[in-house]
């Protein structure tokens, strides 16, 4: 492959102006450059990209996305981001590093945003991989919202018997694979965002709402791995199977584990190294 990562601005200042944003990311890896997507409320703080296997052979480009960690919610006039402008930050601030081309891994949400930035922006993706996501409209995943009007342990505990349905508070690994007990589980995933970061994720939500690329995917012109867990409750096997039925040029490889089946089955990251690596 004859592209290589750039960055135009310092390195060292971990914020890029890209439109109304302000955006925090992070650089790890070195060799051809691989933009990474994240999920529902991820932030980098929590979600540590710098221990990604695939920063050994990329150069990993991470962010927090609009509203969340340390990117700021922006001004859009008042109205609330769509997916449309959750997908042109991420082709934004590729442009403003100097990323003319690049690989592009979107998980979950970011999966969702990865098939937008596909659409809007197809000379930027050279290779894709959508991780546990939907195309929308009537093929999507789990409606998260649901949960916003639960208590903090029923909504626990119903997203974790989502994540995996195998999913047992009893066991001494509730989730099979996942290698945490039900205390360190909690303390993972139980806690929920304040202040900006609260309204940072509702307006991500709402934006989720309304995903629905089924009738444009046919367009997508990036060679694309589509990466399923087998016990996954948030999103279904079936939606994984259509974005692969759909995509012209896409494969399907299914995992033992559930939503977060990149850390319950090893086979995982290798076979995403080999397709980003043209095997």
């Amino acid at each position: 492959m004859a592209f290589v990562a750039s960055e135009r601005e310092n390195p060292t200042v971990p914020f890029a102006t890209v439109g109304d944003l302000s955006m925090y990311h992070e650089l790890h890896g070195d060799g051809p450059p691989v933009l990474h997507i994240s999920g529902t409320g991820n932030d980098l703080r929590r979600s540590q990209p710098d221990r990604s296997p695939l920063n050994a052979h990329f150069a990993g480009l991470h962010y927090d996305q609009r509203g969340l960690g340390r990117t700021g919610r922006g001004d859009l006039g008042g109205r609330p981001p769509t997916m449309a402008d959750f997908a042109d930050d991420a082709a934004g601030l590729c442009q403003t590093l100097g990323w003319d081309r690049c690989h592009v891994v979107g998980t979950s949400f970011g999966g969702m945003v990865a098939l937008h930035l596909a659409l809007r922006h197809p000379g930027l993706v050279d290779r894709l991989v959508l991780n546990c996501t939907a195309p929308g409209g009537d093929h999507s995943s789990y409606p998260l919202h649901r949960l916003s009007g639960l208590g903090q342990d029923e909504a626990f505990e119903a997203r974790t018997g989502l994540m995996d349905v195998r999913y047992d508070p009893t066991a001494v690994e509730p989730i099979p694979g996942f290698g945490v007990g039900h205390d360190e589980l909690r303390q993972l995933m139980g806690a929920r965002p304040e202040g900006e970061a609260a309204i940072g994720l509702a307006e991500q939500l709402e934006a989720r709402r309304h995903h629905d690329t089924v009738a444009r995917l046919g367009h997508i012109g990036s060679p694309t791995l589509v990466c399923a867990g087998r016990f996954d409750g948030i999103a279904p096997m079936a939606n994984s199977k259509l974005l692969a039925t759909r995509i012209p040029d896409a494969e399907l490889a299914v995992f033992n584990g559930g939503h977060p089946f990149m850390v319950q089955d090893p086979s995982a990251h290798p076979r995403m190294i080999r397709f980003l690596g043209g095997n």
